[in-house]
């Protein structure tokens, strides 16, 4: 029998003006283990897509499940927000302590880890990532590329069952983007990544869904399937 699913998103309409939806009754499903690639034009709504999973947005109608919760208000939100990292797509939305120690040790910390564990947490996150000696680093004198990694690092030390990653690879050189695809190719965690960079798609990504005119498209049936029940 297959494992539950981790999200699943059941007819969701959202929409920022009367006259233009940006979801349009889409479904999606997000399995263990997949890396889905979340494609599709500038403006067509899919970082608005990743803000619902995440109970940044409300849509108007529609039902989401995370992680076998069905989530209505900001309560239920929170008590699955720990289990779901989301990288921003600016990363200073997402990078507000003074140093870079203290950016990924706050997630640790608001999980209940003492200082001491949240340090070594965050040490270590640091080093898988290619920043050992950045921990003192003032947050906001860092370079775009280096802000982008330290903000995958906020994430990552928290430990989330599901990534939603939006445009992870901006203001990365060469070297470092082969770094980053190296970590997400080896992490065990379901990811859900924006991008627009289709090489790095290609290698990190397990399958693809493209939002297009408010309809989330596939071309694998599982979706459909699963959430009508039809999965074994």
């Amino acid at each position: 029998m297959s494992a539950p699913a981790l999200i699943v998103l059941r007819d969701i309409c959202f929409s920022f003006s009367p006259t233009k939806p940006v979801l349009n009754h889409a479904s999606f499903v997000l399995a263990p283990g997949e890396k889905i690639a979340l494609t599709g034009p500038n403006g067509a709504g899919k970082t608005t897509l990743l803000h619902i999973m995440m109970g940044l947005q409300t849509p108007q109608t529609g039902t989401i499940e995370i992680l076998q919760k069905t989530c209505k208000t900001e309560k239920d939100f929170s008590a699955i927000r720990g289990k779901v990292g989301l990288l921003f797509q600016d990363s200073d939305d997402q990078l507000f302590c003074p140093t870079v120690i203290e950016d990924v040790a706050f997630g640790p910390l608001n999980l209940g880890y003492n200082d001491a564990q949240a340090l070594e947490i965050s040490y270590k996150t640091l080093a898988d990532l290619g920043l050992s000696g950045f921990e003192n680093r003032i947050t906001h004198q860092l370079s775009g590329g280096e802000k982008r990694l330290v903000a995958l690092a906020t994430v990552l030390a928290m430990a989330p069952d599901i990534l939603l990653l939006d445009e992870p690879t901006n203001g990365l050189d060469q070297t470092v983007e082969s770094r980053l695809t190296d970590i997400l190719q080896a992490l065990p965690q379901a990811m859900v990544i924006i991008s627009h960079n289709r090489s790095f798609l290609d290698q990190v990504a397990t399958r693809k869904v493209t939002l297009h005119n408010g309809d989330l498209i596939s071309g694998d049936e599982t979706i459909k399937n699963t959430i009508a029940g039809k999965t074994s």
